[in-house]
């Protein structure tokens, strides 16, 4: 009989008293432990098991569960003996950030406070101890009632560490879950100077100089430590995404995942689960599939986009929204399921999304959108995960023209009618409503307008005509570049031609002569030679898109009729 799933759960020990379905990755206890790295923090994307492998750790070395073997019995780790000693065996300290999520460092800086109140709070035994003084009753009360100051909770976990020790008699592991949140969160909201120059104090005093500590294991989805969060741990072990250390301890194998199928009697449908939820990699480990993806399909036996629904993706939308036309453009690439070639640093600055161009690869990467095909010299390959991620993708650029849905629906239908009247009345309304949402409040010139509005057209274009056309921007055709281009699938449809361009009061004294213009230049750099192989001459239209702020004009017709006019 099929296990239940617990959808959600993220305590092991729950999870084990209800038979719950589980893959059992307790190897990691004894990978870990013998590594014996002092510190240890691992990346993964979100929903890959990071936070049931730390209850797991937890309950397995904690001395709240000691003499606990109905967790652990008919497990891997359990077929050792030297390590069914050593289950119970250490006071643990165990934190998550994983809902440290404020608009505000004030917030943030309480939630954290809270938060290791609630842990003192879990070891308020010790306040009876003998060797305790008045001092550190005082001391101990205060984080509890978090009252503390900044100093106070930068240090609070190393003073817990010193408690436990002199109480057990025994150096503590330190567990901390999601790591890295607050400073997303901190990114997005304006507050990553104080959230930087907290955190720095806290895992400094949390880790390097704390001689309490006997093992400390981080997670979390980034690695941040360029920004000198950790510039003073010299003894930290960064385990990434393309690290071969504990490359099958988070998320499912093929094996596994394949296995779990023929449980719940779904193993004909091995060949959709691998499109739709396979193709993550870490270190030489390929084939790895998303735990929260796996879990829900034996739950729902349906095919939908379990993990990328499980957040907004906000940064993701955030960072692609505010990208550079050269990142669009690669955008196009993944969409359409190409890969793309760019350097990767797997140590994540966050404010180099703003300035460095690929900085926005290597945060898609680690966050598990990208996976890694080949690495170049210095560049890797990179290519959409999955249909999942792909899903994910263009649910995201959809909701870019959310707001002129009606609008946008039109401008589409005008265009595919060639309706100029049509594709004028409503590209007003689409321009209006996304030049203001690609305004990211950064100082953009208006000349960089109309690229932001046409690289987010191309790639709603794309997903509303991907079965109708091929659509591509800023390609060599003739003797020059294009702006946009639709070629069409069948040759009963017509060829697309886009130009955009600025007016220049210098030059044209109207938008109709700006849009002119945008046209001569269709024709003088012969950018239709890129569509000779799928349209014939009469099947080709151009268009000149003219800008004056936000106002846009368009003309255009069929190629054959303004050759005519040359002639």
């Amino acid at each position: 009989m099929a296990r239940t799933i617990a959808i959600g759960e993220q305590d092991f020990s729950q999870i084990r008293k209800y038979g719950c379905f589980y893959v059992d990755k307790t190897a990691f206890i004894k990978e870990w432990w013998e590594n014996r790295d002092t510190i240890t923090l691992i990346t993964r994307p979100r929903r890959f098991g990071k936070t049931l492998t730390l209850s797991m750790v937890e309950q397995f070395f904690s001395i709240r569960y000691a003499g606990r073997s109905d967790l652990f019995e008919n497990l891997s780790i359990w077929k050792e003996e030297t390590y069914r000693k050593l289950q119970g065996t250490y006071p643990v300290i165990y934190l998550s950030f994983a809902s440290i999520k404020a608009d505000n460092y004030e917030e943030t800086y309480y939630a954290i406070s809270r938060l290791i109140a609630r842990e003192y709070r879990r070891h308020a035994y010790l306040l009876k101890s003998d060797f305790f003084l008045p001092t550190d009753q005082e001391q101990f009360q205060k984080i509890l009632g978090t009252k503390g100051n900044i100093s106070d909770i930068c240090s609070s976990v190393n003073l817990l560490s010193e408690y436990l020790y002199e109480y057990y008699n025994r150096k503590v592991l330190i567990l901390l879950d999601e790591y890295d949140t607050p400073m997303q969160e901190a990114y997005m909201n304006g507050y990553w100077e104080p959230i930087t120059g907290f955190m720095r104090k806290f895992m400094n005093e949390t880790f390097k100089t704390n001689p309490f500590a006997e093992r400390c294991l981080m997670t979390g989805i980034t690695r941040v430590s360029k920004e000198s969060i950790f510039s003073d741990l010299n003894n930290l072990e960064v385990v990434t995404a393309t690290s071969d250390k504990y490359e099958t301890v988070f998320g499912f194998t093929e094996e596994e995942v394949f296995q779990s199928l023929e449980e719940y009697g779904l193993q004909e449908q091995a060949d959709q689960v691998k499109h739709w939820y396979d193709g993550f990699r870490f270190g030489s480990c390929a084939h790895i599939y998303n735990p929260w993806s796996i879990i829900q399909y034996l739950e729902k036996k349906k095919f939908a986009p379990y993990w990328v629904n499980t957040s907004s993706n906000a940064l993701v939308g955030q960072l692609i929204q505010s990208a550079s036309p050269k990142t669009k453009e690669r955008m196009e690439d993944l969409m359409r399921k190409e890969t793309i070639c760019v350097p990767i640093d797997e140590q994540i600055v966050f404010r180099q999304l703003d300035k460095e161009e690929d900085a926005v690869w290597s945060f898609l990467l680690a966050g598990g959108y990208l996976k890694v095909q080949e690495k170049r010299g210095e560049e890797y390959r990179l290519q959409l995960v999955n249909e999942e991620v792909h899903q994910m993708f263009e649910h995201l650029i959809t909701g870019w023209f959310s707001e002129c849905r009606p609008a946008y629906n039109y401008f589409i239908k005008a265009i595919l009618a060639n309706d100029l009247d049509g594709m004028n009345d409503y590209i007003s309304r689409v321009a209006l409503s996304t030049f203001s949402f690609f305004d990211t409040g950064q100082k953009t010139s208006v000349s960089a307008q109309p690229e932001r509005f046409y690289h987010g057209l191309v790639l709603g274009l794309m997903l509303e005509l991907k079965n109708r056309y091929t659509i591509t921007s800023n390609r060599e055709s003739g003797l020059g570049r294009y702006d946009v281009l639709l070629e069409p699938c069948s040759r009963a449809d017509d060829g697309i031609i886009l130009e955009f361009k600025v007016m220049q009061p210098g030059a044209e004294k109207s938008l109709e002569e700006t849009a002119q213009a945008a046209i001569q230049q269709i024709l003088d750099k012969k950018y239709a030679a890129a569509l000779e192989r799928s349209c014939s001459r009469d099947g080709v239209r151009i268009y000149g898109f003219a800008f004056r702020g936000k106002e846009v004009l368009i003309d255009g017709g069929y190629l054959a009729e303004y050759e005519k006019r040359i002639v």
